[in-house]
């Protein structure tokens, strides 16, 4: 993992899932698909920095959350 500047991604294509829209749709992340990697913000804080992650990162991550490694048991 590695943090970025905004202005080291200038022209990235930032994304969110559909279901962030409630409350005005700023309180969660963006993540943009970039040459070197996965690039992760902050959506209240778009000038902030970047978290930026490998490919291989990213997949172990995203697959993670689907097997429900980080689901909330209450």
């Amino acid at each position: 993992m590695l943090e970025l500047r905004a202005h080291q991604i200038d022209g990235a294509v930032w994304k969110k899932g559909s279901r962030s829209n409630g409350s005005g749709g700023n309180n969660c992340v963006e993540v943009a698909f970039l040459d070197q990697g996965i690039a992760v913000r902050d959506s209240k804080d778009r000038t902030g920095p970047a978290l930026m992650f490998t490919s291989a990162e990213w997949t172990a991550f995203v697959d993670s959350a689907k097997d429900g490694e980080f689901d909330i048991v209450s």
